[in-house]
Order: structure tokens, then sequence, then C-alpha cells
């Protein structure tokens, strides 16, 4: 089981939200992961490489945190079948739900968003849900 560290809980939250605000500050956008990641590969996206060196540093994050001493898992518990089937479910929600968790319930929420609220209470009520019926 997983260890509770509160102070790298808030730590990695207060990185998190100051990057989100500055990035709206000074880019006028939302950074949300999958609009970000949808609008590199849209052909007449307007400045398609600042999403681009956005998505190659989350990519490249883990190999900075690395030698501060955190890595990510090492196996993952399922099949591919499930991972192939979790990972359209979570884009397909996105797509429809107009936004990923990070866009709504980070930069939504910092904005006071309505629809942002209500869309990041039912992931969590839904996640919430979904640990207790598979557990």
């Amino acid at each position: 089981m997983t260890q509770f560290t509160p102070i790298e809980a808030l730590l990695g939250g207060t990185i998190l939200g100051t990057a989100s605000l500055l990035f709206l500050l000074f880019n006028g956008r939302i950074a949300g992961i999958s609009s970000i990641i949808s609008g590199s590969f849209k052909p007449l996206s307007s400045q398609p490489q600042w999403r681009w060196v956005f998505i190659l540093g989350l990519i490249c994050s883990p190999l900075i945190a690395s030698p501060l001493g955190y890595s990510l898992p090492s196996t993952i518990d399922l099949s591919w079948s499930a991972i192939i089937l979790g990972g359209f479910l979570v884009g397909f929600g996105s797509y429809y739900g107009s936004g990923c968790t990070s866009g709504h319930g980070i930069c939504g929420i910092g904005r006071l968003s309505p629809r942002s609220i209500v869309a990041t209470i039912i992931f969590m009520f839904v996640a919430i849900m979904t640990v207790f019926i598979l557990n």
C-alpha cells in the first residue's frame, strides 16, 4: 500500500496550482491536458509548438524527479485490453465533459467555473463509487 505523504502532496498541489496560474496569466490559456494534447494534432492550431513543449515537459518530468528519489510505478497489474478500454473511456469522457480532470479540477475550480465544479464533483463521485464497487 502506498504511504500517505502530506508534505509532498501539499508541495505538489502548490506547484500544480502555481504553474496553472502562471500558464493562464502569461499565455491566456487553461492548462488542461486533454485540450493541449488534442490541439497539438490540429493542423490549423495557433502556436502548436508550445503544446509540444508542454507535452515534452510532461514526458521528461520523471527523468528530472528520478534523481530526487521519486519514481513511476514499475508494474501495472492490468491487461492491455483493460488499459486500452480505460484510455478510451477517459478520452471519451474528456471529450464529452469538455475537459479532463486537470482542466476542470485544477484550472476550472481555480477560476470558480460552475461547470468545472460540477464536473469535478461528478469525477470524484464516480471514482469513489468505482473503488467501492471494485473493493
